[in-house]
């Protein structure tokens, strides 16, 4: 007997249950089908950060943006490019001066004295410093780039908002008037 009132009261209720969920997913459909609905996912801006931070260009073609990528490895390739070469020089410049101090004068920069290579060492030491810190600006911009560029993907860009540029007569000195309107579309 509490058998059969078990199940008969444990049947009512998720026969009352599926009753709610049926009216539930009801509503939810009405709901959807009347409102834009508008997808943004918060995370998408920390995302491409991300990705930037692991491989430079890698945000970038994560929020669709394969032109930026050629810039992005142009400008850390050219800053690369001049942080080895000042390093190789300041080195060349360093070995020199050394091999002065020691006694021996079969070098490439022989004709060049002491204070000239200790002013190249010191010019492609600085070179090389700023070289690395330009390296450092081009990576963090990219990063920079990536988020930036995730967060303003997703705002809504519609024709009920914009700014044209309007060329109009003036009426009282007829001459032609250069300006800008701002429509909002309710």
């Amino acid at each position: 007997m509490h058998k059969i009132i078990f199940i008969s009261l444990l049947l009512f209720i998720a026969g009352k249950n599926t009753v709610f969920a049926q009216t539930k997913t009801e509503s939810v459909l009405v709901a959807k089908d009347t409102l834009k609905s508008n997808d943004i996912d918060p995370l998408t801006p920390a995302k491409a950060a991300f990705y930037s931070a692991i491989l430079p260009g890698l945000g970038q073609a994560y929020n669709k943006k394969y032109w930026k990528i050629p810039i992005v490895y142009g400008a850390l390739g050219t800053s690369v490019y001049f942080y080895i070469d000042n390093n190789r020089k300041y080195h060349q410049y360093r070995d020199a001066y050394k091999s002065r101090l020691e006694g021996y004068t079969t070098d490439d920069l022989g004709f060049l004295d002491n204070n000239r290579l200790i002013a190249g060492q010191k010019f492609y030491q600085r070179n090389r410093d700023l070289s690395a810190l330009v390296t450092l600006a081009f990576y963090a911009l990219n990063i920079i780039d990536a988020n930036v560029d995730a967060a303003l993907i997703q705002f809504n860009v519609d024709e009920n908002l914009s700014v044209r540029p309007v060329i109009y007569p003036n009426d009282v000195t007829l001459k032609t008037n250069i300006g800008l309107t701002f429509n909002y579309n309710f």
